[in-house]
């Protein structure tokens, strides 16, 4: 073999092998925030509270409610409160199928159902948690 293309072929070896490690590297390295707990600065700080929304449920009751959404960036606090009227649509939506004992027993479903929800229309954040802050039915 050709003294010359020997030193060609080592030499591109040399620099892939490099250039792999460095991926490698940083790809191991790199800080992961979605594993990483908040600081509760950043989580009041990343954080959106809902005005109160009411409305009237299946079993011709009402609801008073409020919900508070821990955002992931500050960008997706902006933008959640751009949504809120998005956030009273798809609440007046599943509460059209709720009952007082679906407010009594299973909040977690109707906040893993709103989060789920406007976690698809997002586009600047996610949402990492949605809480319910209030509630009044009656």
């Amino acid at each position: 073999m050709n003294p010359k293309l020997m030193k060609v072929l080592v030499t591109l070896l040399i620099i892939i092998t490099i250039a792999g490690a460095g991926i490698l590297y940083v790809v191991l390295t790199k800080e992961d925030n979605t594993g990483k707990a908040k600081t509760l600065d950043e989580m009041v700080e990343f954080s959106y509270t809902t005005e109160e929304m009411r409305t009237d449920l299946k079993d011709d009751h009402y609801v008073l409610i409020q919900f508070r959404f821990m955002m992931n960036s500050k960008a997706g606090k902006e933008e959640i409160e751009k949504r809120e009227f998005q956030v009273k649509n798809e609440f007046i939506k599943q509460s059209v199928k709720l009952t007082v004992n679906d407010f009594q027993d299973n909040l977690e479903k109707l906040e893993s159902e709103i989060q789920t929800v406007m976690n698809q229309k997002m586009t600047d954040g996610v949402i990492d948690e949605v809480l319910i802050i209030s509630k009044v039915v009656q």
